[in-house]
């Protein structure tokens, strides 16, 4: 395993590219033999640093649950990062895309928790009764990692891609529904251009929330009652490009949508 300077160098050049909204050369590239915990304690850091100068923590992304997303970035594993709340945008938001690199959007659910989730052994049962109720939401992806060649040490340092998410449609309690079979068609410019069913992500949604608390807990970790928590992707990332309306319409559950200057 690398050391806390490495780590710390992988950080600073990390969050240099966020500031510049720019894009740095592959990670494994550069750094023969980086794992997956080097990965995720570049993004420790990176939290870290975000919590000391200020930014406050709200909530969890989990990645790559899906086959379509599995197959759209050829990583084969699940992965996570972590949310800020200058991360959170309300539907309709305009939003600045020069505040974002390689600009793409997801259409996912995100539970909001009632009561905290704890490892080793969550299961989906303990992550429906923690839950408070589950919406509607977009991911922004933003990658500061060169995308060509990517793996997922490459994606779990960049804290998984994560560049902002929107809220939106009908919170629902997380029994009200059957939650696998949560639709959603996503529009850019009133176009179709992707549409999906929730249970892509893991057979259930509820099952991603769950392999993520389990995640955590070897490093003394848990989700905390409050956060928020995007269960992952039921649909392939979408290009958006500057002067782009997104909307998500997921039926029943009402829709969530932003557009991007």
């Amino acid at each position: 395993m690398m050391d806390a300077a490495q780590h710390a160098a992988i950080a600073d050049e990390l969050s240099a590219a966020e500031d510049a909204r720019a894009t740095v050369p592959l990670l494994t590239a550069r750094h023969d033999g980086m794992s997956v915990e080097d990965a995720y304690a570049v993004q420790r850091e990176w939290h870290r640093r975000g919590i000391r100068a200020g930014r406050r923590h709200v909530g969890r992304k989990i990645g790559l649950t899906s086959k379509v997303m599995q197959v759209a970035t050829g990583i084969t594993e699940p992965d996570y990062g972590a949310i800020f709340a200058d991360m959170i945008f309300e539907s309709g938001a305009v939003i600045e895309h020069a505040r974002f690199s390689n600009v793409r959007i997801e259409v996912e659910l995100a539970f909001v928790l009632g009561t905290a989730i704890e490892g080793p052994h969550a299961s989906i049962f303990d992550v429906l009764r923690a839950t408070e109720y589950v919406v509607p939401a977009l991911e922004i992806l933003s990658s500061r990692i060169e995308l060509a060649g990517r793996t997922i040490v490459d994606t779990i340092s960049d804290n998984a891609a994560m560049g902002a998410m929107v809220l939106g449609g009908t919170p629902v309690a997380p029994d009200a529904i059957d939650l696998r079979w949560v639709s959603a068609l996503l529009h850019r410019n009133e176009t179709i251009e992707e549409s999906g069913v929730a249970a892509a992500v893991l057979g259930h949604p509820a099952h991603g929330v769950a392999w993520l608390a389990n995640k955590l807990h070897p490093h003394g970790d848990r989700l905390d009652a409050g956060e928020i928590i995007l269960a992952g992707s039921f649909t392939r990332p979408m290009w958006v490009e500057v002067g782009d309306t997104v909307l998500g319409d997921y039926g029943p559950l009402g829709t969530v949508s932003c557009r991007f200057v």
